[in-house]
């Protein structure tokens, strides 16, 4: 090891332990144990710059296990990213840009959010992914675009995790030779030595799934053969590699190797004979020598001059092939082409009935001419979530004569959770947008990630059919009762339940014009009628009365949702047939509703007015927007759709039965609650 490279490298334990022990919070170990392999990686094989964390062929690091973040935090310092020294003096604390655990948008240079374990490297093989789909679609002969690596730092933790297994079986299948993997073999979890509970042959596992591995057996002092390690790994392009370097957790501590440094800070007399052991002043704290500032100054001159080649060379492709330049510069720039919604289907009541999952195949069928950065895929539901069109091609290997890298539909096989986190990894890489379908009960299966797409401000699509007890026969195990209810729960995630081909193609409209969070599609498994009123421009409000069938001064309003707006519709013939007058509202969109303005939505639920909600999942949450509910409060049933919405009395028959008996109720008390004082103001 070099002066200059053990240098950094206890610049980096002593500064990882100020760090933590400064918030009195954190993880000091797995940046002491970690810091050799970083420095080999960045100062070795890293092209990024921080004057631009988002030049678009630098390479991307991901750190899977995130707990470990004041050694991420550390390098983008080191490297001048968006970030002080006083930033990492406020670690931990509120309003930092150094938050617990790495947040991608939020912390300059951070590519994925990390921190559940596992989702960090099966975001990583999305980043593998996007990289492969955009050479193969980009580059040419003397235009090598799109050529950077994924670099991943992952501990025992993450490996342990189901979603990790998921994604990286996926990866080995797909050949993703341009990820590389760090494994920090250190034996330590929370619990204590891995012999406790992970005691399997890693390497023989990942070689099963299909990567190149090898193992470097001193990770605390033997760079030389990491950076080797690094470089073979490099030289493997058919296979993803997988490096078990072994390492001791919390490196100079007095409780080095043990659990004990894992996730609390260092006293301050370990971390005085730290110091002392590495050199440092002992009174100071916080140091960073010029020569290491140096050192890593030079990594980014690299990025930075890998960055104006890069520019250089796409100027000069651009102008041999202006029509790929233009789109590479375009989906880059993050912008939908001009005119795509043009495509979207439009419907009358004339169209046949057809289910949602049908309809939305319609759509995906004609926005995937017109937005080629659309990259779809299933959990092994093709036929049944009809996510994939008619011209499309898979994304495969070319040796297995299955594909290509430039194909655009993903076979994700039975893997719900990782196909979640490597969308979040495509959606995270520039220049594709994902979606990928399963059944809406499964959404639970991914919802680790599927709640990370929403806290990364991430759009990624969630394609989800058979939304409800119409999926019939299948019964309670895959009628998605509550699912919804945890949907909507979440912040900065839309939930659209279209009811008809109109609210579709405009649940389509709104999941891709809003490139700041993810959206939740639910279709239906069963054939619904073109409704009379409904509208693209509809969903984009959220809610929004069903004209013309609806009366002006009403005496009752009827708010439902996807297969059950129609329910509504019968009901509200039905009562009209007895001389009450019904205002139907279609609500395919909570969240967007509560967006409008205060009087948007008080013109639409009026005031005074009763208001009955339908929808066949879970009451939760209807409160705040009807006086009674029409819906499901335990789990469903096994049979033909027609006889389980009998069975719970989700019929117009009910709904109507339900609306008369609320307006004699209020009749009787004299006064209907005004719920407006529920609505969000904005």
């Amino acid at each position: 090891m070099s002066d200059i490279d053990s240098l950094s490298v206890n610049t980096i334990r002593t500064l990882a332990a100020d760090v933590v022990r400064q918030a009195n919070s954190g993880h000091p170990g797995a940046p002491m144990g970690c810091a050799p392999m970083a420095h080999v990686l960045f100062k070795n094989f890293m092209i990024a710059t921080g004057n631009d964390s988002h030049f678009p062929n630098r390479d991307r690091f991901v750190l899977s296990n995130g707990h470990a973040c004041a050694l991420q935090y550390i390098l983008l310092h080191l490297m001048g990213y968006k970030l002080t020294m006083d930033d990492l003096k406020h670690f931990r604390q509120v309003g930092s840009l150094t938050p617990g655990h790495p947040e991608t948008k939020h912390t300059d240079g951070i590519e994925v959010t990390t921190g559940p374990l596992g989702q960090g490297i099966s975001s990583a093989v999305g980043l593998a992914i996007a990289q492969k789909h955009m050479g193969a679609t980009f580059n040419k002969p003397g235009f090598d675009l799109f050529t950077n690596h994924t670099y991943v730092i992952l501990g025992d933790g993450c490996l342990q995790e189901g979603v990790q297994a998921e994604a990286c079986s996926l990866a080995g299948h797909l050949q993703l030779g341009n990820l590389i993997a760090l494994y920090d073999d250190n034996h330590i979890t929370i619990d204590g030595d891995t012999e406790v509970s992970f005691t399997e042959d890693v390497l023989k596992r990942f070689e099963a799934y299909g990567w190149h591995t090898l193992v470097v057996s001193d990770g605390d002092h033997d760079l030389k053969s990491i950076q080797q390690a690094i470089e073979q790994a490099r030289q493997v392009t058919d296979k993803p590699s997988l490096i078990k370097i072994r390492t001791t957790i919390g490196f100079g501590s007095l409780n080095q190797g043990q659990e004990k440094v894992h996730g609390s800070p260092l006293t301050d007399d370990d971390i005085v004979q730290v110091k002392q052991k590495f050199g440092f002043d002992p009174s100071q704290k916080f140091v960073v020598p010029q020569q290491v500032y140096d050192e890593y100054h030079a990594i980014t001159a690299r990025g930075d001059k890998a960055k104006q080649a890069w520019m250089a060379l796409l100027e000069q492709y651009c102008a041999k092939y202006p029509d790929l330049g233009a789109e590479v510069k375009r989906r880059i720039q993050g912008k939908l082409p001009t005119g795509w919604h043009a495509a979207l289907p439009r419907y009358t009541p004339n169209d046949k009935a057809d289910a949602t999952r049908k309809l939305s195949e319609a759509t995906i069928n004609k926005l995937a001419e017109v937005i080629p950065e659309l990259i779809g895929g299933s959990a092994d539901l093709t036929g049944s979530n009809n996510t994939r069109w008619k011209t499309a091609v898979d994304f495969q290997p070319p040796s297995t004569g299955l594909g290509d890298w430039s194909g655009r539909y993903m076979r994700y096989g039975v893997r719900e959770h990782g196909m979640s986190a490597i969308m979040n990894g495509l959606a995270a890489y520039q220049g594709v947008i994902p979606f990928g379908g399963t059944f809406l009960n499964f959404l639970t299966y991914a919802w680790g990630a599927a709640r990370l797409s929403a806290l990364s401000k991430l759009r990624v699509i969630y394609v989800m059919t058979h939304d409800s007890i119409g999926l019939g026969e299948d019964g309670p195990t895959h009628q998605p009762i509550e699912i919804l209810a945890l949907t909507r729960a979440t912040p900065n995630m839309l939930t659209l339940r279209p009811a008809d081909g109109n609210e579709t193609s405009g649940a389509y409209f709104v999941a891709l014009e809003r490139d700041d969070r993810p959206a939740v599609l639910a279709l239906t498994r069963q054939n619904l009628p073109q409704l009379d009123g409904s509208s693209i421009e509809g969903v984009c409000k959220g809610g929004y009365v069903l004209e013309p069938m609806s009366d002006p001064q009403p005496q009752v309003t009827l708010v439902g949702t996807g297969s059950e707006v129609s329910i509504a519709v019968e009901a509200a013939a039905q009562l009209r047939a007895k001389g009450i007058k019904v205002r139907l509202v279609s609500m395919p969109c909570t969240e967007l509703f509560d967006e409008q303005s205060h009087s948007y939505r008080q013109s639409v639920f009026l005031p005074g007015v009763p208001v009955v909600s339908v929808e066949a999942l879970s009451t939760f949450g209807w409160q705040k927007y009807s006086h009674a509910q029409v819906g499901m409060t335990t789990f469903g049933a096994s049979g033909p759709y027609k006889d389980v919405y009998a069975y719970f009395k989700i019929t117009p028959e009910h709904t109507a039965e339900v609306a008369r008996g609320l307006i004699e109720y209020f009749k009787q008390i004299g006064h209907v609650p005004d719920l407006s004082s529920q609505f969000t103001l904005v």
